[in-house]
């Protein structure tokens, strides 16, 4: 009985759940929105906003229905629950789309009911409703969903207003992001009326470095938008002060828009303004503005090409070296398959004012950055590498702390290298938190000095050993008093190496063990030179005006040769770098970047940056200049990096266009040759571009490389088979640049490789590959019956059925291209084909099927082909047409699917990777 009684409970509460949702599909869909929009409960509600464009939809037919769901729209948009509120924003923009669609129904839709929707939100006291209205407006705005006037006169007031001193700071900084990605959208006209006044004055916002930070980095996009006049007269004032923040995140941001803001510049002011500027970045004490700076440097140099040569206003990623590796053609849009809203945490692309990113701390000044020679900053690095290691961080594991709103609460916390450089420039700035590394590369002032206690965590005293008092009397009174230096540097040395040769096997572990082994035979050099002072024979101190003075002379004539064979080699080296395209301190900065100091001191990958922008300040430069750069190409191209000679690789064919063949010949050859026999990441990127480099040289040098292309057929490793799929697509291309009898010798062993490839990816590429030898091939006669008879021995009578399939492809594509006229396929391709009915494999007579129905007879091969061959024909398609297998009968129906070429041919071979 009891279980009798739960059973019917059960079927009560079903029946009940049952009744419930009846009820639902009973009611219409406006007043199922009415029951839900009201709910106590939060996640009903959200389900309301979520559903609101089905709704729509729903009632789409009925214009008052519509103008119904809308009001229910703005009263949903007065939700207390902030997950409702974002809920809706995210469906503004499908809405929108919705009512753009719809506009003779509902005309003003947009405007009357979603877009002050949009407007309110962007002030909304919580953070994730502002951040999702601050996407919908972007997506608004890119769609196009919004009127001109709207955009004036509702949207732009109120994000000037929320950029007002007495606002919010989080809002600030979020509306100065938001009218910085609004600029290029809204145009020239409205962005200098509305926006730039504000713009500019935010640059100098002395309380909120966040706010400055945010118009460093989109500083770059306001100048293209404004223009020259503009830019010069009002923004390069502001953009001067922010190079000189006292925050190094703030400079940062400016060395990284640095080329955007020079092609807006003209070229007096690039060249006598901007360059000393971008000279002070690449100076600068911090260690990650000096990086921002060098990844710049190749692209701001390309700006100072004359406007004929247009070099690189774009630079591209190296994937993006496939159709070209530095173009002045625009970036690709995103797909049109991503989401119209998609909100992050940092759904603007901009930072955070709550949560700081990388260069977030400000620091109070105390001395002037200081401009280091490398090889100063190699030796100091020598002496505390084991500590350095330890200490520096990459700069994208760093944080910076959460801050508090207003000026009287904000606290920043800097961080691990984060350094102290400049003034502050308010009372809330100079509230931090500092730690003993926050500080590197600054000069000491007056080492010889008492250390004041607010600088015994000064960088330079922290990194390094203390530099010793040095007591005049003690000096004067001989070497053999004198007492010995302690060999600490030498034991840091020795432990550093020690623990480095486990990982010799790594190139760049490698690299630095070289450095520091030559440091520590430096200083074992001197250690014995100091000791030889103290084991000199007693004669000889007793006769000081014989031995020591000749030796002294000798030794001065010695130094004198010396110093001028380095003096002339100096000389001589600074005279092959100069130029007068560019400023030669620009020059000389970039050509340092090879410099192996400059990888412990600023960029680990700091050359793989030097190799991505070489063809931009090539192309600068111009081919009369290459000298100033060939040292450098050729110490990049045997760079122990892969990553380094890789980029190279990718941009080899569009160094060789600017050079000349000339040029090319005598110096890219080499490293053309020395690639062709690297690793297969290198090797990619030479062949990805092979039609593009060897159409360059000479034909007599080109006809060179026939012999090698064979070596693509070996790869590192087998399953690599995009890389011979690669392959197969340069082979195509590189048809025009040999001769017939080239073709039939050397490319076409290689093409009947590829198409018996494991892939089927790489064989269906390489049949079009055949198929292209045989259009080459056409216009000699005897090459070509030499070459399809090879191709029916081994396609057609294999005992692989995949082989005789491809045959048919081929015939198929020949026919299609027109590689070949309808005689020569008679004559030697055609009754092998129709001997392919029999075949027992059915994928092999369903593609000789489509050859024949979908090929041959659309070109009235009928019409014109002899009695005996019409013949064979009719009754190879009438057993066809009888065939036991059904797609076979299908496919020699009389009227077949219409359907594409490949995809047919793919759906046949699904099975026969």
């Amino acid at each position: 009985m009891a279980d009798l009684s739960l059973l019917q409970d059960s079927q009560e509460d079903t029946g009940g759940l049952l009744d419930f949702v009846s009820q639902d599909e009973m009611l219409t869909p406006l007043s199922r929105l009415d029951k839900y929009i009201s709910s106590e409960n939060v996640f009903n509600r959200q389900m309301v906003a979520r559903s609101l464009l089905d709704t729509l939809r729903a009632v789409s037919e009925d214009e008052h229905e519509c103008v119904s769901v809308l009001e229910r729209i703005d009263r949903l948009a007065d939700d207390s629950e902030p997950t409702v509120r974002a809920e809706l924003m995210e469906q503004i923009p499908h809405i929108a789309i919705f009512c753009q669609e719809n506009r003779p129904s509902i005309p003003s839709a947009f405007s009357r009911y979603l877009l002050p929707i949009v407007v309110r939100y962007l002030a909304d006291q919580n953070n994730l409703v502002r951040k999702t209205s601050q996407a919908a407006l972007l997506v608004l705005l890119e769609q196009e969903l919004m009127e001109r006037a709207d955009v004036e006169t509702l949207v732009c007031p109120v994000l000037v207003d929320l950029t007002a001193p007495d606002s919010n700071d989080d809002v600030k900084t979020e509306a100065m992001a938001i009218i910085c990605k609004m600029a290029p959208m809204v145009g020239k006209d409205i962005t200098e009326r509305l926006f730039l006044p504000r713009f500019c004055e935010m640059c100098c916002d002395c309380r909120m470095f966040h706010v400055r930070k945010v118009c460093a980095a989109n500083f770059g996009d306001i100048c293209s938008v404004v223009g020259g006049d503009a830019t010069e007269e009002l923004l390069l004032p502001r953009f001067f002060q922010l190079c000189s923040d006292n925050v190094w995140g703030v400079r940062k941001a400016c060395a990284e828009c640095f080329m955007s803001v020079s092609s807006a510049s003209s070229p007096e002011v690039r060249r006598s303004k901007l360059s000393a500027v971008f000279i002070s970045l690449i100076s600068d004490p911090s260690r990650w503005v000096r990086q921002a700076a060098f990844q710049s440097l190749g692209q701001f140099i390309s700006t100072f090409a004359s406007s004929s040569s247009a070099a690189g206003q774009f630079f591209r990623d190296e994937a993006d070296w496939n159709s070209s590796t530095l173009s002045t053609h625009t970036h690709t849009p995103p797909s049109s398959e991503t989401p119209l809203l998609c909100v992050s945490h940092n759904a603007l692309g901009c930072e955070e004012p709550d949560v700081a990113e990388e260069g977030g701390g400000e620091q109070p000044a105390e001395e002037e950055p200081e401009v280091r020679d490398p090889t100063e900053e190699q030796e100091a690095l020598e002496q505390d590498m084991s500590q350095q290691q330890q200490e520096v961080s990459d700069p994208e594991e760093e944080q910076e702390q959460d801050r508090t709103t207003g000026s009287s609460q904000q606290q920043e916390v800097s961080g691990p290298v984060e350094e102290q450089d400049r003034t502050p420039s308010s009372p809330a700035e100079q509230q931090e938190v500092r730690g003993p590394a926050e500080q590197e590369d600054e000069s000491p002032s007056g080492p010889q000095q008492q250390i004041p206690e607010q600088e015994l965590f000064n960088s330079f005293h922290y990194w390094r050993t203390p530099i010793p008092q040095i007591d005049l009397e003690l000096e004067l009174q001989g070497p053999q008093k004198r007492p010995s230096a302690p060999p600490l540097a030498r034991r840091q040395l020795e432990e550093l190496i020690e623990n480095l040769e486990p990982h010799i096997d790594d190139p760049d572990v490698k690299a630095q063990v070289d450095v520091l082994t030559a440091a520590l035979r430096a200083s074992a050099l001197d250690s014995a030179l100091e000791d030889s002072a103290f084991l000199e024979p007693r004669a000889a101190q007793c006769e000081p005006f014989s031995t020591q003075l000749l030796s002294a002379d000798t030794q001065r004539c010695d130094d004198g040769d010396s110093e001028l064979s380095d003096c002339s080699a100096e000389e001589e080296r600074r005279s092959s770098r100069q130029q007068d395209v560019v400023p030669q301190a620009l020059l000389d900065q970039y050509l340092s970047m090879t410099d192996p100091s400059r990888a412990q001191t600023v960029d680990m990958e700091i050359a793989k940056h030097c190799a991505y922008s070489l063809p931009g300040v090539a192309l600068t430069l111009g081919r009369h200049n290459w000298h100033c750069l060939r040292d450098t190409y050729e110490t990049l191209a045997s760079d122990m990096q892969w990553k380094v000679r890789r980029t190279l690789a990718f941009s080899l064919h569009e160094l060789a266009g600017i050079l000349g063949d000339q040029l090319t010949a005598a110096h890219l050859l080499p490293v053309f040759n020395s690639f062709l026999k690297d690793l297969d990441e290198v090797r990619i990127g030479v062949l990805k571009h092979l039609y593009d480099f060897l159409k360059l040289l000479h034909p007599d040098t080109r006809r060179k490389y026939l012999y090698q292309l064979q070596e693509f057929l070996v790869t590192d490793n087998s399953r690599n088979w995009r890389f011979r799929s690669e392959l197969a697509e340069q082979l195509v291309l590189l048809l025009e640049l040999y001769s017939a009898q080239d073709v039939h010798d050397y490319l076409r062993p290689l093409a009947f490789c590829l198409c018996t490839d494991r892939v089927s990816s790489v064989r269906w590429t390489s049949y079009r590959l055949v198929s292209e030898i045989i259009r080459k091939l056409s216009s000699c006669s005897s090459l070509l019956v030499c070459f399809l008879s090879e191709l029916v021995e081994k396609f057609c009578h294999s005992q692989k059925w995949s082989s005789r399939q491809a045959f048919a492809f081929v015939c198929q594509l020949s026919i299609e291209e027109e590689c070949l006229t309808l005689d020569q396929f008679s004559e030697h391709l055609l009754p092998p084909l129709l001997r392919l009915a029999s075949d027992p494999v059915p994928n092999v007579r369903v593609l000789l099927a489509k050859t024949l129905r979908q090929t041959l007879l659309e070109r009235e091969y009928l019409v014109s082909s002899s009695p005996g061959q019409q013949e064979a024909l009719e009754h190879t398609l009438l057993s066809l047409q009888t065939d036991v297998d059904k797609d076979v009968k299908y496919f020699a129906s009389v009227h077949p699917a219409n359907t594409r070429l490949n995809e047919d041919a793919m759906s046949t071979t699904s099975s026969t990777y």
